[in-house]
């Protein structure tokens, strides 16, 4: 007896060569998957692996951290809660227009002297509140009273023995510029200001410095003057003559003072 084989389906020719073995275990009617799937996921996967290797080459296989911020205060601080003659500007609301760099750190303020002291600016940079200082109670205050600028200038002396920094911060109100700088008292351990650092200066922060405050009306200024390098070789006398100079660049308040005498008239 000749047992009948399937050859196929009707009207298709057999092919030659050897029938590919089933799979074991393999389903009836189960397709295997076919050469150009399978070089898809294994370019796929590939892609994968150089995409892994490169972030973590670029990363070092880690989060990228923010550089840390120099937590440092002065040595000694000195504020002046009584800076007179400045009422007409004591709220924000008679002088509302922003703090720009070219008035605050342009013209006049490249360049300052007073006494024996010149200084040349070496950097400035206008900011929000937060992002120029450090410490909780000290941004929690800056925030609760209004502050929505910090300008910072660095200064080097002429015979670079001594460097300075500028502050200005323009807070709602007279009441609020007080309460910042009774938060800037080393003692009440509330924070600081960070000190603004430009490449090619030299370094400010750690070691002895001396620093000084007063409103002019709802602005706190703060004087912070140090010898190059930190070391304790001048005298106070010699820092306070010092700070009188890196303070010349808050001449653009009177400015503003002016402006705000003619509006109310």
């Amino acid at each position: 007896m000749i047992e009948a084989r399937d050859t196929g389906s009707p009207g298709t020719a057999p092919t030659g060569g050897r029938d590919r073995p089933p799979e074991k275990n393999a389903k009836p009617g189960s397709k295997g998957p076919s050469p150009k799937l399978l070089f898809g996921a294994a370019a796929a996967l590939v892609l994968v692996v150089v995409a892994v290797v490169a972030v973590v080459l670029v990363t070092g296989g880690g989060e990228e951290k923010a550089p840390a911020v120099a937590k440092v205060v002065p040595t000694a601080y000195t504020p002046d809660y009584n800076g007179g003659g400045f009422a007409q500007i004591a709220d924000r609301r008679t002088d509302q227009r922003a703090i720009t760099e070219a008035e605050a750190f342009g013209g006049d303020a490249k360049t300052i002297q007073s006494g024996r002291y010149t200084f040349t600016q070496a950097g400035a940079q206008l900011t929000d509140c937060k992002s120029a200082t450090w410490g909780d109670r000290l941004q929690q205050d800056l925030a609760a009273h209004g502050c929505t600028q910090i300008g910072r200038a660095a200064y080097v002396s002429a015979d670079k023995k001594v460097v300075g920094q500028f502050i200005v911060i323009n807070m709602k109100d007279k009441a609020g510029a007080d309460q910042i700088m009774r938060s800037l008292e080393p003692g009440a351990n509330a924070g600081w200001i960070v000190p603004l650092n430009p490449d090619g200066a030299p370094a400010f922060g750690a070691g002895f410095s001396a620093a000084y405050a007063r409103n002019y009306g709802h602005y706190a200024v703060v004087t912070w003057v140090q010898e190059a390098g930190g070391g304790q070789g001048a005298t106070l006398n010699e820092l306070i003559d010092a700070s009188l100079a890196v303070e010349k660049p808050a001449d653009f308040l009177w400015a503003r003072l002016g402006l705000a005498d003619e509006a109310a008239q």
